[in-house]
């Protein structure tokens, strides 16, 4: 999909988030000057492109009271990470889920998984389940402990002109 003027003020004017109104997208609609179900039909076609992966909203852990956040970080056997990794991103406490290449021999891990609690006993709780779940498939583990928050956004783009 190529990405004409009007995709990129869409892009531009979401990145920062919806407005938080009774009716965001029409607002965002009318602030750019088209419609509403053209701006919802546009999303959809760069949503099926690929060129964005979602909308969604993205509350602050901290706040919420999770303040205990670890990146679990996994070296599994290569043959069964897509399985694992399906199995792993759809629990209820992993809140993004990937796979990353080993940077050998310093960094064995191949499997990350992000996990929040309101305190380090319930992430551990949370890693030890994990831990069930790879099973044999499991050769080394660590976990990243969070202690503040670098950044919150996604992917920005710049402004032309």
């Amino acid at each position: 999909m190529t990405l004409d003027a009007t995709d990129r003020q869409i892009i531009e004017a979401l990145q920062g988030g919806l407005p938080i109104v009774a009716e965001p997208y029409a607002e965002v609609a009318a602030a750019l000057g088209i419609d509403e179900p053209a701006l919802t039909a546009r999303l959809a076609a760069m949503k099926d492109s690929g060129v964005i992966r979602r909308i969604a909203a993205a509350p602050n852990h901290y706040k919420l009271g999770m303040t205990a956040n670890g990146m679990t970080v996994w070296d599994v056997a290569d043959d069964r990470i897509t399985e694992l990794g399906a199995l792993i991103g759809a629990l209820p406490f992993v809140t993004h889920c990937y796979e990353r290449p080993r940077a050998l021999p310093d960094w064995p891990y191949n499997l990350f998984a992000m996990v929040h609690g309101s305190s380090r006993e319930e992430v551990e709780e949370k890693r030890a389940r994990i831990r069930d779940i790879l099973g044999d498939a499991l050769r080394a583990s660590d976990v990243l402990v969070s202690t503040r928050i670098l950044k919150k956004t996604g992917l920005r783009l710049r402004k032309k002109g």
